[in-house]
């Protein structure tokens, strides 16, 4: 599928659930969410249609998030309902990864790839603060789904303030496995926008005072420029949004939980799918529409920001 600018966009990111059990300070509106009544979040049945007719169509990655997706029930039957679909070449997840000790394994029976867990410390009582969950869980959780053979990108928001002194820590994590390390400037998007901006940190600040020498990324559209330390197992990787903005080779769609396609994460531009497949018509007009307002780049850098909160949006 080609967009306006002639960008292939084969990555569709699908939103189970805007609901999350933790509460990280850049993502949760301060005073939470309001639950969704059932009938508004799209079934797994209505994803999987909406989700095949996306990979005939030439989306081969597929990325599944949240909120938490693993707080969903019936994940794994899912996931092993994606896992089916022969012409899909990544089936990846983002999670907190605060679940993922008990499920690693069905995951990985299931078809799923990989794992990109938001990890943003190392310090059980600065991830408490900032996300009001428990840290070992998410190493337990790390822990299985290497051990189940998924590959494993760690997601790390920078956070002046917060997080800036634990930098070396998350590099020499790449000494000792064979991950990604990914370190992501935190984007100022809806309720939580101020808080970004006052914590925010450029990824040129690190690279600058780090040894890191540049890689090739063989993947054109991905977002993340590589880096590797001398003699480590894996990589690091600098998603700028803000600093270097990737919007030209930008290849993706994001479907939300309750059935709206988002063409560009900032734009508050919206296609619902949901009705119209309710009322049992093509939506592929409907997708073709998302194609052509998907804009040419965003404008973070001019301080906008968009009014929904990335848990209802989906990371």
């Amino acid at each position: 599928m080609l967009d306006n600018f002639n960008r292939n966009i084969n990555y569709l990111r699908i939103s189970l659930t805007d609901l999350c059990n933790f509460r990280c300070k850049y993502c949760m509106p301060k005073d939470g969410i309001y639950k969704k009544p059932r009938s508004e979040i799209l079934t797994f049945e209505e994803i999987y249609y909406i989700a095949h007719l996306f990979v005939e169509n030439g989306i081969d990655k597929i990325r599944i998030t949240g909120g938490e997706p693993l707080i969903r029930k019936g994940v794994v039957n899912f996931v092993e309902s994606l896992g089916s679909l022969e012409k899909i070449k990544d089936l990846a997840m983002t999670t907190n990864a605060s679940l993922l000790k008990d499920k690693a394994y069905s995951l990985k029976k299931a078809g799923l790839d990989r794992v990109n867990v938001s990890l943003d410390t190392l310090n059980p009582k600065t991830f408490k603060d900032l996300t009001g969950g428990d840290l070992k869980d998410v190493l337990d959780g790390i822990k299985a789904a290497a051990d189940v053979g998924l590959g494993i990108k760690l997601n790390t928001v920078l956070l002046k303030g917060i997080n800036e002194k634990e930098i070396n820590d998350f590099l020499n994590l790449t000494y000792q496995y064979d991950i990604d390390v990914r370190f992501i400037e935190v984007m100022p998007i809806g309720p939580t926008a101020s808080y970004a901006k006052d914590k925010f940190l450029s990824c040129d600040d690190i690279i600058e005072n780090t040894n890191l020498r540049k890689i090739d990324n063989k993947d054109p559209s991905s977002p993340a420029s590589l880096y590797k330390l001398e003699g480590a197992k894996g990589r690091v990787g600098f998603i700028e949004p803000i600093s270097h903005k990737f919007c030209k080779s930008c290849n993706r769609l994001r479907l939300t939980s309750d059935g709206y396609l988002k063409a560009c994460l900032h734009s508050d531009r919206l296609i619902d799918l949901k009705t119209p497949l309710r009322k049992g018509e093509d939506i592929r007009p409907f997708i073709e529409e998302a194609l052509k307002i998907k804009p040419l780049k965003h404008r973070l850098e001019d301080g906008r920001s968009i009014v929904e909160s990335m848990n209802r949006i989906g990371g």
